[in-house]
């Protein structure tokens, strides 16, 4: 394998705020510094130490000058990519020497204010998308409908999906849906949203923030943190997200380029993942990653996720913390949260049940064919 210059970069902290459906008497700021702070006390990194800044929020729209005067830090990098992107590029800078200690944080709290209607980012403003009504659920249940057509995939394997990660949720003490399990019978019998989606195959929206902070190896070495390693990562892009129909023989395997990528960085393979932080939007998004990145071959997704095997105690644990189904879905920063879960988990940080056992690689996504994009990035307990 040969070296690449991302294994000289590490997460070096992370940080999750509260998360709920609505935080009631919160706002951004108060998140945004939340975040700020859990983040770079989890490293043991001090304000100004703080050389290379990516934050960002939804309604307030703050950005990385304000955040660096409240820091009292004089960065000489700024981030303008998010969720894995923006780890991936901060990665970068790093590599680079354009920057040390890279903090990144987002936050969204008021966005989601006239309920009656789908969220604000689901709402295309494209003129020719808006008129037929293709939402969000709808372009993800476009490609979820070709696949059964094609390869005869059944609405149990989805529900299956959405159990598993709901089951997650269910049991993590901070997850929004907390305490309330769910069976592949709970998915099947509730009412369709998109055919062939069901509610509970559909992800929630939610508020709350999230922080993560990066720096180099040999810096690493000198914090009061547990580093988790850069093993690869890549992104797949084919357009504007909810602007054109998405087709399943164009867009079905996206994200296959990014995680050859990333395993051929890595010098892994899809059997070496212990982990699968997922970008869960939608039930058969999970069913169509495992075929896009290798675990199983194209049309076998379906049968792949049965009998336990994206179960906690299964080969390839899905969404850990709950997903996007159950533990929150916050605007952006839930993009970084797939991260943010793969650390913990490679740390040991979660409850016994929801723990992973010796688990030493993890993968985590954003994105999917109904978006026309998907990232990836690979993370380990070890220094490759």
């Amino acid at each position: 394998m040969a070296r690449n210059p991302l294994h000289d970069v590490c997460i070096a902290g992370v940080y999750n705020t509260q998360q709920a459906r609505v935080l009631e008497g919160v706002n951004e700021v108060e998140l945004l510094v939340d975040a700020m702070r859990g983040t770079l006390a989890d490293a043991g990194v001090a304000p100004h130490e703080v050389d290379g800044v990516n934050v960002r929020s939804a309604v307030w729209r703050i950005n990385a000058r304000e955040v660096s005067h409240w820091l009292g830090c004089s960065p000489k990098w700024n981030g303008g990519e998010f969720g894995i992107a923006g780890v991936l590029e901060a990665a970068g800078a790093i590599a680079t020497s354009q920057a040390s200690v890279v903090l990144m944080a987002d936050a969204q709290c008021g966005q989601y204010t006239e309920r009656a209607l789908t969220a604000p980012w689901t709402r295309p403003t494209n003129e020719f998308v808006e008129c037929w009504g293709l939402y969000t659920a709808a372009e993800f249940a476009l490609i979820a409908q070709r696949h059964m057509a094609v390869y005869g995939t059944r609405p149990e394997a989805l529900a299956e999906v959405s159990a598993a990660i709901r089951s997650n949720g269910a049991i993590n003490p901070d997850a929004v849906y907390y305490g309330r399990p769910c069976t592949p019978e709970d998915v099947l019998a509730s009412r369709m949203v998109a055919d062939p989606f069901h509610l509970l195959d559909c992800c929630m929206t939610s508020e709350g923030g999230a922080g993560l902070l990066l720096t180099t190896v040999e810096r690493a070495l000198d914090l009061d943190c547990e580093p988790i390693y850069i093993l690869g990562g890549g992104l797949d892009r084919f357009g504007m997200s909810y602007v054109m129909a998405p087709v399943y023989d164009k867009y079905g395997l996206a994200g296959r380029r990014a995680a050859q990528d990333a395993f051929e960085q890595g010098g892994i393979g899809p059997q070496d993942v212990d982990v699968c932080e997922f970008y869960d939007p939608f039930s058969f998004e999970l069913i169509r990653q495992f075929e896009a990145f290798g675990f199983c071959d194209e049309g076998e997704g379906g049968d792949f996720v049965m009998d336990g095997r994206v179960r906690i105690d299964g080969d390839f644990p899905l969404c850990t913390n709950g997903g996007l189904m159950a533990y929150s879905h916050a605007g952006t920063a839930q993009l970084l949260q797939k991260t943010i879960s793969a650390v913990l988990q490679l740390r040991g940080k979660y409850i016994p049940e929801l723990t992973v056992p010796n688990a030493k690689i993890a993968m985590a996504t954003n994105g999917g064919a109904g978006a026309l994009f998907t990232d990836l990035m690979i993370v380990g307990k070890e220094q490759p």
